[in-house]
């Protein structure tokens, strides 16, 4: 429901705050205005102009909360997003079947949860890569492995998302 906007007016008269004092017979006194000739009316101060007021204010408060809801989740999309990279290389000093590779990376910007992903570029020297392994994730690390005949492998990688 769109807001339907009061524009307020002054009640202007020929003789402002001017008042006759009136007996009321009790040792009270009534003051009646003697405001003369009414120059403009002025918009009424009553239920249906105040509650259009609350009513406003009800609105732009839910608009509010609203947008701040859409804002924190598109700042949780973003950061899902965000990736980290770095460079490691992995080295092989075993013959193949074999492989001693696995090695530890943290990760600089702790993570909220382990639901994140690990992106991959390598360059085996002296043999194959076979699979690159992702192992053990932890908030603030992980491990990574080859399993080929590689005796080295130059790595590069991202990882991304695990913050909310």
């Amino acid at each position: 429901m769109a807001y339907n906007r009061t524009f307020w007016k002054d009640h202007v008269t020929q003789y402002e705050n001017r008042y006759r004092e009136v007996n009321n017979g009790d040792g009270t006194i009534t003051h009646e205005p003697i405001e003369g000739e009414v120059i403009q009316q002025g918009t009424p101060q009553n239920e249906p102009n105040f509650n259009n007021i609350e009513e406003g204010v009800f609105a732009a408060n839910e608009m509010g909360s609203e947008a701040t809801r859409v804002l924190l989740h598109h700042d949780q999309t973003l950061k899902k997003l965000i990736g980290e990279a770095g460079e490691t290389t992995l080295t092989n000093s075993l013959e193949y079947p074999f492989n001693n590779s696995i090695k530890t990376i943290a990760i600089a910007t702790k993570r909220d949860t382990t639901d994140y992903t690990v992106d991959i570029d390598a360059i085996a020297t002296g043999g194959d890569i076979g699979r690159i392994e992702v192992t053990d994730k932890q908030l603030n690390g992980f491990k990574i492995a080859f399993t080929g005949s590689a005796k080295s492998v130059n790595l590069k990688y991202i990882v991304k998302g695990g913050i909310y």
